[in-house]
């Protein structure tokens, strides 16, 4: 098939699938019901997730906490290594994550990370004894491990078992549930800040509550994820495929030989049997199935991320978004939003915190508009709206605080004006750069390197996000005003790399995003491979004659007659 005829098939398959799919938004999500209850579900990854953002900063500011913790969070270094050890741990759980994605399931591997997540928050439990800082710093790293990991399985599930016409929603519902998460932890945080008293009389239980409380939910996912379905693309990739086409058209509730449930599969086969054969060309010794070929695998399709134009296009893309989202000063302001306020002109811990867990309402209410309409909207214009919204926000902030920041009790207003752009800050990054910058990582990867893909973009942002948890101390004790100047400028660049370096993704399928970044027919050999493949699942015929249905049929009719010619 030549380079032409091959981008005339896979635009006619496109539009025989949008043809037949529902309509994007909000009401997509009422047809869609079942993978809307189940990504909801799958969502309580980013739920821990989201707590454990929250909880600490809360936890910091607790007299206490403080009191029990003793020169850790006297000295703004060792407060950073507190709060940032959670997100070095995070980013180790980004770097196995792929490989037991991929090897056990994502399914399975959801589990285990909450097994992982589970055992962090205990060893965290025991700092109220004399093991202090030792078990937290130990606790912490553990509970990222966890987090980290779901941070990129949960995204990777939710978009394998959705329709395109949803997918988008569905992957951004993990950014809804971090910031419920993070909502939730605020106000938990200033409800437990009253325990035995806000004073010197406060108890360890202030603090010890809201670390433990995130049990909860931790154990819920873990119980729950048992009676969860398989993705149907990694059940395809692993040789399932009666039981992929069953879970899909249970996830669709269609029947398994409805025209759109026949096309959907079709093209994950397809997909599946294209990357499966490569890499028998390319890596036969590879090729036999067995559990150590499969492990070697792993480490063959970290390596070809860097291959090729188009897989590295996809990585910078993955890597560098994720960049620029923690280097919007998001974390910074969740991790350290006591410290800040206060340093606003804010008087008093409690105030302070009640500030605070106003930035977690305002965050949970800003993500409804991407999930709800990021599929018709895109991408592009939400992450460049909210680019630019953020990086207005902290230059006016950083003009206020350099103004005032010496006389904050004559300008109580000018610092309740800042406050309050923190504030939309904060809905600008709920809306856009927060829900989107995930949906990307989770979508433009093909079957065989999506989890090591999302790894390496998880990776990116959880290394990112370790060293703004670690250096925004000293930036606001050192630079002050600067620091808030440094994270719009960066943002503002981020948003002209959207613009520049983005390409829309919004409403194709996770196989057609391959068209979109020129992976697909690249080489002739490749191109050969997929008319083969094509024509042996019945995609060929079904676009030729129109029909899904009839094409499928033909095409397996047509396998059936080589086969016997071979004979």
């Amino acid at each position: 098939m030549a380079p032409g005829a091959a981008a005339q098939f896979d635009t006619a398959a496109l539009q025989a699938r949008q043809a037949l799919q529902g309509k994007a938004g909000p009401m997509a999500l009422v047809t869609n019901a079942k993978v809307f209850g189940i990504a909801c579900f799958a969502c309580l990854g980013g739920l821990l997730y989201g707590y454990n953002q929250g909880v600490f900063s809360g936890v910091l500011a607790m007299n206490n906490f403080n009191a029990h913790m003793g020169v850790w969070t006297k000295d703004q270094t060792n407060k950073g290594w507190l709060t940032s050890i959670l997100e070095l741990g995070a980013w180790v759980g980004t770097i196995y994550s792929g490989f037991l994605a991929e090897i056990f399931s994502r399914k399975y591997a959801i589990l285990m990370n909450t097994v992982v997540f589970i055992i962090g928050v205990v060893i965290q439990a025991t700092a109220v004894t004399s093991a202090g800082h030792s078990s937290i710093l130990a606790g912490r790293f553990i509970t990222g491990m966890g987090v980290g990991s779901l941070s990129m399985i949960v995204p990777m599930y939710n978009a394998e078992c959705a329709p395109p016409e949803v997918r988008g929603a569905l992957v951004g519902l993990q950014q809804l549930a971090i910031t419920t998460g993070i909502m939730f932890s605020f106000w938990i945080d200033y409800g437990t800040n009253y325990i035995g008293g806000t004073g010197d009389t406060q108890v360890e239980a202030a603090w010890l509550v809201p670390l433990c409380l995130q049990l909860a939910p931790a154990l819920l996912l873990g119980g729950g994820i048992l009676f969860m379905p398989f993705s149907p693309r990694w059940l395809e990739h692993h040789g399932r495929e009666a039981e992929a086409r069953k879970t899909l058209a249970s996830l669709r509730g269609l029947s398994q030989d409805h025209e759109l449930i026949e096309l959907e599969y079709a093209e994950i086969k397809a997909q599946s049997l294209f990357e499966k054969r490569t890499v028998a060309e390319h890596f036969p010794k590879l090729a036999d199935g067995s559990a150590s070929s499969t492990i070697k695998l792993q480490f063959v399709a970290v390596a070809s991320l860097f291959k090729s134009k188009p897989m590295l296009r996809r990585v910078g893309l993955a890597t560098v978004t994720m960049f620029f989202q923690q280097w919007t000063g998001i974390n910074a302001i969740l991790y350290y939003a006591p410290q800040i306020f206060q340093g606003l002109g804010l008087g008093g811990n409690t105030i302070s915190l009640l500030a605070t867990g106003v930035v977690g309402i305002v965050m949970w209410l800003a993500t409804f508009p991407a999930v709800m309409y990021v599929d018709k909207i895109g991408r592009k214009p939400i992450l460049v709206s909210g680019a630019i919204g953020m990086g207005v926000c902290h230059l006016i902030v950083a003009g206020i605080m350099a103004t005032y920041q010496h006389d904050w009790p004559a300008h109580v207003g000018a610092g309740w004006v800042a406050v309050v752009m923190v504030w939309i800050f904060v809905i600008f990054f709920g809306y856009s750069w927060g829900p989107c910058a995930w949906i990307i990582i989770a979508e433009i990867w093909p079957i065989s390197q999506r989890p090591y893909g999302i790894a390496l973009g998880a990776s990116s942002n959880w290394m990112n996000n370790f060293i703004v948890g670690q250096v925004t101390p000293d930036m606001f004790t050192g630079i002050t005003y600067g620091t808030f100047i440094l994270f719009g400028l960066l943002i503002m660049m981020g948003g002209a790399f959207i613009w520049f370096f983005f390409p829309e993704t919004k409403g194709l399928s996770l196989e057609e995003m391959d068209v979109l970044f020129g992976s697909v027919g690249v080489a002739a050999a490749d191109a050969e491979r997929m008319r083969e493949i094509n024509r042996e699942v019945g995609l060929d015929n079904a676009v030729r004659h129109g029909s899904i249905a009839a094409g499928l049929e033909k095409g397996g009719l047509d396998e059936k007659a080589d086969r016997m010619d071979s004979e």
